[in-house]
């Protein structure tokens, strides 16, 4: 039978009408797709479960929270009432299933004085978001490049120095970094501001704008005064550099490694065989492919950012989540902390699941 007298179902007319193998193949990677960003979004749950049982239980090995913050200021019996107001005197058991119960409903309890902790993270969780979103910034600004030239010049003294770099920047610790920044350019220099979010009447002036979304440079924009914009940028400089160049040494590392396999690749000696300069070939063929793992690792970079907020946002009093939870943590104020770290441990398990997804579509050589 010849070709053009084919039958309907025969594998010369599906290869003829491209209805065969690769349309099957494509809808078969596409429910392999769906089944693992499944997967991926059920273990949401056990992560967050995981990280906030360990929490509630290590709090009270130290002790009831009433105990430990009111100790020595109340009563023996007026800290037995708060106690058992609170139902700290209950089976530790009991106690943990209410306490779960609640995450399920998406209360996270109150802080000792009587806020919502859902209402705290909104309120400060902004603050936070912001400085990661330009910690962010400064780790693509600097690791990045800096990865791409130490790849060009492998085994250069620059490569080198680029390399030493990127482990003390990661090594060191970020409020150890932020006093650095702030002695230098603060105090010595006098170039940004010690610390804060904004200046006082520019913070107040803001408190004003509706909306009002908590992140002061959006709010500055609705505000509609450049100088209180440029008041705002101002102070997330250092903290953004400090908190920022913690990864950068990370994405650093990771494009040169990257880069050096990437160039070794068969379709970049395709490319330098069709005669393209060592510019492009760098530029739009291989660094494209050598910055997928970078995405890979962004779930965990954004983990690392979180905690390290913790200690940027105390070091330069920029007031948000993290700058709060060591204000709960002096006070002892184990439920907010409880709280706060149960939000803390569900965004960092959601954005685990993004970043999964996204991988997951974008590199081809993923395996489902």
């Amino acid at each position: 039978m010849s070709q053009d007298t084919a039958a309907p179902g025969s594998p010369v007319r599906a290869r003829r009408t491209g209805t065969g193998k690769s349309k099957g193949g494509g809808q078969s990677r596409q429910v392999a797709l769906l089944k693992y960003l499944a997967v991926r979004l059920a273990l949401i749950v056990p992560t967050a479960w995981l990280l906030v049982t360990v929490v509630f239980f290590l709090m009270r090995v130290i002790g009831d929270p009433i105990s430990a913050a009111l100790g020595g200021r109340l009563t023996q019996d007026q800290i037995e009432e708060r106690k058992e107001a609170a139902g700290f005197n209950r089976p530790i058991l009991t106690q943990y299933w209410e306490y779960i119960s609640g995450l399920a409903r998406l209360d996270f309890g109150r802080s000792q004085d009587n806020r919502a902790i859902s209402e705290v993270v909104v309120t400060y969780g902004a603050a936070t978001v912001e400085l990661v979103f330009w910690a962010l910034i400064v780790a693509f600004a600097v690791g990045v490049p800096l990865g791409r030239y130490a790849a060009t010049h492998r085994d250069t003294p620059a490569d080198a120095a680029l390399r030493l770099g990127a482990i003390v920047a990661y090594a060191a610790p970020v409020f150890f970094v932020g006093m650095l920044l702030k002695l230098v350019f603060s105090v010595g220099l006098g170039w940004f501001p010690v610390g804060g979010r904004a200046s006082t009447n520019v913070e107040l002036a803001l408190q004003h704008v509706s909306p009002k979304t908590n992140i002061l440079v959006i709010d500055a924009i609705l505000y509609g005064d450049p100088s209180y914009l440029l008041d705002v940028l101002k102070h997330a400089v250092l903290p953004a550099v400090a908190l920022g160049l913690l990864t950068a040494g990370v994405f650093l590392r990771l494009v040169r490694v990257n880069l050096i396999q990437t160039m070794r690749s068969d379709f970049v000696e395709a490319a330098k065989a069709r005669g393209l300069t060592p510019r492009v070939v760098v530029g739009r063929h291989a660094v494209r492919n050598a910055l997928i793992p970078i995405i890979t690792v962004m779930g965990m970079c954004i983990a690392m950012m979180l905690g390290g907020a913790v200690l940027t946002e105390t070091t330069f009093e920029w007031k948000g989540l993290g700058y709060q939870l060591a204000e709960y943590l002096k006070a002892r104020d184990f439920v907010a902390v409880q709280g706060i770290v149960a939000c803390i441990a569900l965004v960092v398990a959601l954005m685990s699941f993004v970043v999964d997804a996204i991988v997951a579509m974008i590199d081809p050589r993923v395996r489902f």
